[in-house]
C-alpha cells in the first residue's frame, strides 16, 4: 500500500468522524475543549486536503494504480455525500439541493461503470472540479455558519448553488460524452 492510496483510505477512515461530530449532541458543544463546529471543520477541511494531496502524491512519485484510481472518487463521494446528509439533518442545508447532487454522483457512477465495463474511459471534466470545489466551499461555510463566518457564511447557500448547478449541467455533459462513446465504438479517452 503507498502513500497516496494510504491518504485516500484515511479520508474514507474520517467519514464516520465526522459525523459523528456534526450530529451528536456534546455537552456545551465541545469536544475535549474545542468547539465543535471547529472540530467538524478541521476534520472535514483535513479530509479535503488529502484529496488533492493523494493525487499529487501519485502523480509525482508515479504511484498511479487501479486501486487508487478506484478509491479516490469513492472516498470523495462518501465524504461530501455524509457531510451533505449530516447538513440536512441539522436543517442547514436545503434536503433538495442535496438530492440533486448525490443523484448524480450516483448517476455518474453507474455511467462510468457501464463505460469502464466496455472498455471506455470517461475522464472528470473541469465543471466537474468546479463542483467539487463549490462543495468544499459549502460545507465548510455551512458547519462554521454565521457566528464565525459573520457575513461570510452567504458564501455557503452561494456555494452550494453553483455545486447544483455544475452538477447538473456536469451530469449532462458526462451523458452526453458517454453516449458519444456507446454510439460510435470509439472509446473516450483524456
Amino acid at each position: 500500500m503507498n502513500l497516496p492510496n494510504t491518504l485516500t483510505l484515511s479520508r474514507i477512515f474520517l467519514v464516520p468522524l465526522l459525523v459523528v461530530v456534526l450530529l451528536t449532541k456534546f455537552a456545551g458543544q465541545n469536544v475535549l475543549g474545542i468547539d465543535k463546529d471547529l472540530v467538524a471543520a478541521g476534520i472535514f477541511a483535513f479530509a479535503s486536503a488529502t484529496d488533492w494531496l493523494d493525487g499529487f502524491l501519485a502523480r509525482r512519485r508515479k504511484q498511479i494504480t487501479p486501486l487508487g484510481q478506484m478509491m479516490d472518487p469513492l472516498a470523495d463521494k462518501l465524504l461530501t455525500s455524509a457531510a451533505f446528509i449530516s447538513l440536512v439533518q441539522m436543517g442547514v442545508a436545503p434536503a433538495w439541493m442535496v438530492a440533486v447532487i448525490i443523484g448524480r454522483e450516483l448517476a455518474i457512477t453507474a455511467i462510468r461503470s457501464i463505460a469502464y465495463s466496455r472498455g471506455q474511459s470517461i475522464p472528470a471534466s473541469p465543471l466537474g472540479k468546479v463542483k467539487m470545489i463549490a462543495e468544499v466551499v459549502a460545507i465548510l461555510a455551512m458547519i462554521l455558519g454565521r457566528p464565525r463566518l459573520g457575513r461570510l457564511a452567504v458564501l455557503g447557500p452561494l456555494a452550494l448553488w453553483v455545486a447544483v448547478v455544475a452538477a447538473v449541467v456536469s451530469a449532462f455533459d458526462y451523458y452526453r460524452r458517454f453516449m458519444r462513446g456507446a454510439g460510435g465504438g470509439a472509446a473516450v479517452s483524456s
